[in-house]
């Protein structure tokens, strides 16, 4: 692309030896911004493509993990318990325990960051992961039977970093809390002033967030997450139709 538009640019000022220097350049300038992961590109105002590697990934989300847990002051075995039992569902037994071995002899002792590691995961995965690890971190508050203050809070500071919206926030929120109107209207994003209309088209739009196929590309852990999460949805629409009687 560069090529051409220096080849030209060329031309313009030095006729055809003008357009041969500029398609040179151009050519140099086109296989360095490749290798070098679309820097022009980024410049311009394009999107610098970014990803994570599983394996960071995993240790991120063990981190992440470590946080909540360790949130409330104490450790708890059901808790931990959960954590192992839904890596080894997404990973395999062998790759889960290789992930626990390095979190346990490099990570664990250091300072856990919530904000490095969740901005890091933020810039390099899609909203509907990080809404499914919101999800996650919740369950496992929940593990032990209750989500604490402290716990929330701290799930609450990674999902602001991890660029979560407020209002998906509290609708993930409620989804671990005990069905009521109150809490059914949080998990559809609406106020309970809302009309019947705007009801079934707060319905329709989190069908649509929250549909498994989101996380096709992920393990079956992750799609069992957003299973739950579509479940929950569909439960507090027929709790508010209930309310309602439509």
């Amino acid at each position: 692309m560069i090529k051409w538009l220096l080849a030209v640019l060329g031309f313009m000022y030095m006729r055809y030896p003008g357009a041969i220097i500029g398609f040179i350049i151009g050519t140099l300038l086109d296989n360095w911004n490749r290798s070098s992961g679309g820097f022009l590109q980024s410049m311009m105002g394009g999107k610098q493509s970014s990803s994570v590697s599983p394996g960071d990934f995993e240790l991120n989300l063990l981190s992440l993990c470590a946080l909540v847990i360790k949130a409330d002051g104490k450790v708890s075995q059901t808790e931990l318990d959960y954590v192992r039992s839904y890596f080894v569902r997404a990973y395999g037994k062998e790759r889960a325990n290789a992930t626990f071995r390095t979190f346990n002899d490099v990570i664990k002792n250091r300072e856990l960051s919530a904000s490095r590691i969740s901005q890091y995961l933020a810039s390099r995965t899609q909203y509907p992961t990080r809404l499914q690890i919101t999800h996650f971190l919740f369950g496992i508050a929940q593990a032990d039977g209750s989500v604490s203050t402290s716990e929330a809070n701290m799930i609450q500071q990674i999902a602001s970093y991890l660029k979560i919206g407020a209002k998906d926030f509290e609708s993930i929120k409620a989804m671990f809390l005990k069905q009521t109107p109150e809490s059914a209207y949080k998990i559809l994003e609406i106020d309970k002033s809302a009309s019947d209309a705007d009801v079934k088209k707060a319905y329709r739009k989190m069908v649509k967030k929250y549909h498994p196929d989101k996380l096709e590309h992920m393990d079956e852990a992750y799609k069992k997450g957003a299973r739950e999460k579509f479940d929950k949805v569909q439960e507090a629409y027929e709790t508010i139709q209930k309310e309602r009687g439509f």
